[in-house]
């Protein structure tokens, strides 16, 4: 069984016991949490899509960690023109254990 949900302006698809990471999400590690935007979900034989969202399915979950990604480099250059800027970003993310996905 899997299912789509949509976090953060992005989807991910998820089954159950897998760890998620999503943009960052309020909330401490261990606390529940529950995705209910999900776009679609499937058990096997049968598939159902939301439209735009599914109503009667919700995908729990679990906080694991909150951390920051690895960074990425931003540079800027135009040639001939002693233009460089630089600069360096790292993304808060919120891991999520998912602990079943209710229909």
């Amino acid at each position: 069984m899997y299912a789509i949900v949509a976090s953060g302006g992005k989807q991910y698809k998820v089954r159950q016991g897998e760890i998620l990471k999503v943009e960052k999400i309020p909330g401490e590690v261990g606390s529940p949490v529950a995705l209910d935007s999900v776009l679609m979900c499937s058990d096997g034989d049968a598939v159902s899509i939301g439209q735009p969202i599914l109503d009667n399915v919700v995908v729990k979950g679990h906080i694991v960690e909150q951390h920051k990604a690895r960074k990425i480099i931003v540079f800027k250059y135009k040639k001939r023109k002693r233009y460089r800027r630089k600069q360096g970003h790292r993304q808060l993310y919120t891991a999520i254990k998912i602990d079943s996905i209710e229909t």
